[in-house]
């Protein structure tokens, strides 16, 4: 055998044996490589942790199939790519994407079917080198698993932002929005949270969308501390059992008894949201002959525990250059009135700065009559979530308050070293008792007068949990402004609270994560598309051509001799 023959077959020898080890090593040993510069397919470890819960088998049908717009088919590409990671990591998970659309007869049932179970879709206009048309896109996805179902939002919507916009945001949460509602379908319920009751708080139809978004993750349940005048001790350790207390706009004040058995609930570890109004004040009693209000301050009681856990909220209001827009009348034309719209300074639309997990990525938010908020110090970690534009001043009470203001004329020397006023603060660590070092109202055998580490989120605006209702009176989505059509993020904003102050998981630590993604510019591929067109299709065949001529020339002319 010749030589060349035999290194051959040793070459070819090794080669069999060097994939038959590589085939044996990936068989024993999982690992993917992701070759992007931000890791944007790489899962957190939250997101592996919360793969593993999944023993059965995980149905997700995503419903943004068929002929896209290009900006949906990007999404749908990385929708597509993350959900095949998640695949990657356990294969109980299974998805497919669904044209809602592709059936002409069955399509209006099915849109029908999906409306009842919240998934709207959204009308876009397509732009296609001038030519406009209209769209109708389902940007969600359904998980199902153990009989149970939990929607998946795939489309973030962010007010005043393009359609590129939104769908760069919404890439930004993918990974958060899946890896939540795999958690919130496979993991049972543990944590409980207390709607507390008794002193003048919403009614349930006007926070039921944010209940209605609570009970997919935790037990909740109203707590009413009217028992405590009869048995402040059994209401104490009733209270104890829960992990977070809500206490959402009250408005009759607080006795030193219930003030005890909240400071000992926070004093043992409990979580609490606080959202007060510390002005009394409505947009209802505005909408009156004479168009305006007195707005006063609201003695709730609770002014000596807060200074004691380290804030205060003044009783006053926040005026903001930016503020919603409100629909007013301005006269009439025949025999229809005429509207138009102003800008509402006691109603802040804040876009948060700060890059805490809480509010990064969100979108607007809307206060309504919202009061600043002083820290103190005090020892405890302090973090502003959410301020006033810097455009903004207080408004000290009483005041009264007039529709007038929205014509009125301003200048920015007038907002000068007087805005950015906090609205929301996070405080964590361990608080002090507001009953130490006096006189118990009540006598309490495990009284603490430090307490364990634990959290709160203080939010000076009463409203910003409170639904609208529509003319049937039933509640429409959180955040959503029926006056003006404007959706905020006040439910996420909510919900990211609430996650961060129960969560045991870190998984509101995934909304941290930064995707960076390249866009074409529009206006250039339109300004170029000619030019674009033949670099992309034609110069390739152009050099296969002049390539062959080549070929064909040299091999007859090297034959011909």
């Amino acid at each position: 055998m010749k030589a060349s023959n035999k290194l051959n077959l040793k070459t070819l020898g090794i080669t069999v044996f060097v994939l038959i080890v590589l085939n044996v090593l990936g068989s024993l040993f999982f690992h993917r490589f992701d070759l992007t510069k931000d890791k944007r397919y790489t899962l957190s470890e939250t997101s592996l942790q919360i793969v593993k819960q999944v023993k059965n088998p995980l149905s997700i049908k995503i419903y943004m199939q068929g002929d896209l717009p290009a900006d949906f088919r990007r999404l749908q590409q990385e929708t597509r790519q993350l959900l095949e990671e998640f695949q990657a990591y356990n294969s109980n998970i299974v998805f497919e994407f669904v044209n809602p659309m592709e059936n002409e007869d069955e399509s209006m049932e099915i849109v029908k079917s999906l409306y009842q179970k919240g998934l709207t879709p959204i009308n876009i206009t397509v732009d296609d080198r001038g030519k406009q048309s209209q769209a109708m896109v389902f940007p969600w996805a359904i998980a199902v698993y153990d009989n149970k179902e939990v929607n998946i939002p795939l489309l973030k919507n962010i007010m005043g932002t393009s359609t590129t916009q939104k769908v760069i945001g919404s890439i930004q949460h993918l990974e958060y929005s899946i890896a939540d509602a795999i958690n919130k379908i496979t993991k049972a319920k543990q944590k409980k949270v207390a709607i507390i009751k008794g002193n003048g708080e919403l009614h349930e139809v006007h926070i039921a969308k944010m209940l209605k978004q609570i009970k997919e993750s935790y037990y909740i349940g109203p707590f009413t501390l009217d028992s405590v005048a009869k048995d402040p001790n059994g209401t104490l350790d009733a209270l104890k059992k829960y992990d977070l207390a809500i206490i959402s706009k009250p408005t009759e004040a607080f006795s030193d008894e219930e003030k005890q058995v909240l400071d000992q609930f926070i004093m043992n570890g409990g979580k609490t949201i606080w959202l007060i109004d510390q002005v009394a004040a409505d947009m209802d009693s505005l909408y009156n002959q004479a168009g305006a209000t007195l707005a006063y301050p609201r003695d709730l009681n609770l002014n000596d525990m807060f200074f004691k856990y380290g804030f205060r909220i003044n009783p006053d209001l926040v005026k903001d250059e930016y503020g919603s827009p409100i629909k007013l009348a301005t006269g009439e034309q025949g025999s229809a009135t005429q509207y138009q719209e102003f800008k509402w300074k006691y109603a802040p639309i804040v876009k948060p700065e700060s890059q805490h997990p809480i509010v990064k990525n969100l979108g607007q938010i809307k206060f309504d009559f919202a009061s600043p908020i002083d820290t103190l110090k005090n020892g405890i970690k302090k973090t502003v979530l959410l301020q006033s534009s810097q455009y903004s001043k207080k408004i000290g009470t009483p005041a009264e308050i007039n529709l007038n203001i929205v014509t009125e004329q301003t200048t920015p020397q007038e907002y000068l070293n007087k805005g950015n006023l906090n609205l929301s603060v996070l405080l964590e660590g361990s608080f002090h008792s507001a009953f130490e070092n006096r006189v118990l109202p009540f006598k309490e055998s495990s009284f603490q007068s430090k307490g364990k580490p634990t959290k709160m989120i203080v939010i000076a605006d009463g409203d910003l949990a409170r639904n609208q209702l529509d003319k049937n009176m039933m509640p429409v989505e959180l955040g959503y402004d029926q006056r003006t059509g404007n959706l905020y993020d006040n439910k996420d904003f909510m919900m990211n609270c609430i996650n961060y102050l129960l969560d045991d998981t870190g998984l509101i630590n995934i909304r941290s994560k930064d995707v960076e993604l390249p866009m074409l510019d529009r206006n250039k591929v339109s300004d170029n598309y000619t030019m674009t067109q033949f670099i992309t299709i034609g110069l390739p065949i152009l050099i296969l051509l002049i390539f062959g001529l080549v070929f064909t020339f040299l091999r007859k002319r090297k034959y011909s001799k």
